[in-house]
């Protein structure tokens, strides 16, 4: 039988037309740099209260790093938010470095941080990879969690990989031609191992190129309506060879999870609360995916938003994702 909860919740009438406001613009009241292993050095900040509630905020990519915006979706006055950015994503450096690069040394990062700043427990909040990434972190820290606010759910399974580098192109004929054009393929080579070639090969001008192709590429089908401004600036040199590289590089190991890893696991975190905020039309990350995830979670709250793509900063799933953050604030529930 099909109930109400195994289908999701809509979200609320209106939240494309009346989105809640983002917090105001703040400033991190401490930063800094954090060497995690001989090679990689993160950078992390806290904003808001520094007595608040502990929120981790885990972002994208992988590659794609943390900025200014990401710090208003929570209330300053109550949430103590923490954001670094990932090995060679952001600040953090080596930029682009893919060498001990891997899902459970990123698991191990985001522990590390949460002792060195001596928080307790914190709410998980992460989006697309950070989704992943949350999940990851919560199945091996389930003590150290209190919640998830989970956005454009990927899983990392090959599926939803093979779709990224090709069924996307069922809906985006044009940006996928020119992103197939652009690797450069051999007869009988795969369109990421093309890809590879050229992003970690010692040509630097071709690796940018291919770097940049590859971030258009997402940028184009991010959302629900074009947005120029956001490709362009994924198309920038230094964004844009984060994300090509290690978005290719977790492709090629499969995220460096077993298929299905995080499904199978989700007992390890069933007893937290969990909001699941996913887009009907996000072809980054289908819908199907969300869905599986609140199926293995039914506790969760899953929200279906209706008219909105793959990128929190569309009015509905910034919307949603707002209204997690305060319920959570108000009444630790979804």
């Amino acid at each position: 039988m099909t109930t109400a909860s195994d289908i999701g919740v809509p979200a609320p009438a209106g939240v494309a037309t009346e989105p809640l406001p983002l917090f105001p613009p703040i400033t991190p009241y401490r930063n800094g740099f954090l060497a995690v292993d001989p090679l990689h050095t993160l950078y992390w900040e806290e904003c808001g209260n520094p007595e608040g509630e502990a929120v981790v905020f885990l972002h994208g990519g992988p590659g794609g790093g943390i900025t200014p915006r990401h710090r208003q979706f929570f209330d300053p006055s109550h949430y103590r938010i923490v954001l670094f950015d990932q090995r060679g994503a952001g600040q953090s450096t080596p930029h682009g470095e893919v060498r001990e690069n891997s899902t459970d040394l990123l698991v191990n990062d985001i522990e590390r941080l949460r002792e060195i700043l001596g928080i307790s427990s914190w709410l998980v909040f992460g989006g697309s990879w950070g989704s992943t990434l949350a999940l990851a972190y919560g199945q091996h820290y389930p003590q150290r969690c209190t919640g998830f606010i989970l956005r454009g759910i990927f899983l990392c399974t090959q599926a939803e990989i093979d779709w990224f580098m090709h069924g996307m192109g069922q809906f985006f004929p044009e940006a996928y031609a020119a992103f197939t054009a652009e690797a450069g393929r051999e007869e009988g080579e795969g369109l990421l191992q093309a890809y590879a070639k050229q992003l970690f090969g010692a040509d630097q001008a071709a690796s940018l190129r291919a770097a940049r192709s590859w971030s258009a590429y997402e940028g184009q089908c991010a959302f629900l309506h074009p947005n120029n401004e956001a490709v362009a600036e994924l198309a920038e040199d230094s964004l844009s060879l984060s994300i090509g590289r290690l978005e290719a590089h977790y492709f090629l190991h499969a995220g460096f999870l077993e298929d299905g890893q995080l499904l199978a696991n989700i007992n390890r975190i069933r007893h937290l609360p969990a909001l699941i905020v996913q887009g009907r039309y996000d072809m980054i990350c289908p819908p199907s995916a969300a869905y599986q995830l609140h199926k293995a979670w039914p506790e969760s709250r899953l929200v279906m938003v209706p008219d909105a793509g793959h990128s929190a900063s569309e009015p509905g799933n910034t919307a949603a994702l707002l209204e997690g953050t305060e319920a959570w604030r108000k009444r630790r529930a979804f």
